[in-house]
């Protein structure tokens, strides 16, 4: 569904991607992982125009988007859970769900309702503003704003930051669940444990590049990969 290739970006005279290769097919689970500063997060703007890239391509469903409007991006079926949140404040948590909502060639499995279900604590306090939530909440509601753009392919920036423990486990619950639900994912994340239990592959960047990608059971039987890459 989503292939990226030779992906290449900068911020000024700063290089920061060299040639970043990477693909998610329908209903697969993808992580990107890698420390701090490496260009995962300039990866994903650079996949949602966000940041124009420098060279490379990214396409969608073979049709060339390289650098096209990120709602034009949107609209061929990629929803974004942003880091930091990024929720609108000043909008309730139902006005934020409802402002994102659309069907998108008859797919309308996420709605309202369906939100409420996975996030009962959402509808609770659907008539909270969106800055009167805790952190979990704030990124409850990002996920379920972003799936009710009703995507093909759920991408999550640092899916679990700064979240308490109990809090993190129901957001890896939801995530199986969106899986399980037919969805494609492509998530950052630093707890590599939590994702290699319902991610299929993992792509991991050193320095603005691909140094290794593999399935769970490679990544599992490579420690040696997690010690270089991974761990501080």
């Amino acid at each position: 569904m989503l292939t990226v290739e030779g992906l290449e970006a900068a911020y000024g005279d700063s290089r920061i991607l060299f040639g970043i290769d990477l693909s998610v097919s329908a209903g697969e689970a993808v992580t990107l992982l890698g420390r701090n500063g490496m260009g995962k997060t300039t990866t994903l703007n650079s996949i949602f125009g966000l940041l124009k890239p420098r060279g490379g391509r990214v396409s969608i469903d073979g049709e060339d988007v390289t650098g096209r409007d990120p709602h034009v991006i949107a609209r061929r079926g990629l929803g974004l859970v942003p880091e930091g949140r990024q929720i609108f404040p000043n909008l309730s948590v139902e006005e934020n769900l409802v402002a994102t909502h659309r069907t998108a060639k008859g797919r309308d499995r996420w709605s309202l309702q369906t939100i409420y279900r996975m996030f009962p604590r959402l509808q609770e306090r659907r008539r909270n503003m969106g800055n009167q939530l805790s952190g979990g909440e704030q990124q409850m509601l990002a996920i379920g704003r972003a799936l009710m753009t009703n995507p093909r392919l759920v991408v999550l920036d640092e899916a679990t930051e700064g979240l308490a423990p109990l809090i993190r486990e129901e957001i890896w619950s939801c995530l199986r669940t969106i899986k399980e639900e037919g969805e494609a994912i492509l998530v950052v994340d630093k707890n590599v444990d939590a994702l290699a239990r319902f991610a299929d592959r993992h792509v991991v960047i050193e320095k603005g590049r691909v140094v290794w990608t593999g399935t769970t059971g490679e990544l599992e039987a490579t420690p040696d990969i997690k010690d270089r890459y991974l761990h501080v």
